[in-house]
């Protein structure tokens, strides 16, 4: 080994890129971190590569259906029924 190291043309950050991927930082519930590290540990996977399978399996679930779909209200199921009582009549 060397005495003395030259960091002056150094840069921080992951020695090889990740082609494709973001380093973010996003607040999970303890909860869910700890469902997806015991699945993943039984596997033998990470539990991060877990989490982007969950979520692109999500975005391409709704990719498929055409649109995002909205939380049923109830706003939205009384209008639903108001249409379905109308046509029925």
């Amino acid at each position: 080994m060397r005495d003395e190291y030259d960091f002056s043309q150094g840069k921080r950050g992951a020695v090889l890129p990740s082609p494709g991927k973001t380093r973010i930082t996003i607040m999970l519930d303890d909860d869910v971190i700890e469902y997806f590290r015991t699945i993943a540990e039984a596997q033998g996977t990470g539990y991060q590569t877990m989490i982007n399978r969950a979520l692109r399996a999500t975005v391409n679930q709704a990719k498929n259906t055409g649109k995002d779909e909205e939380p049923l209200t109830v706003a939205k199921l009384r209008e639903v029924l108001r249409e379905e009582l109308i046509q029925a009549s």
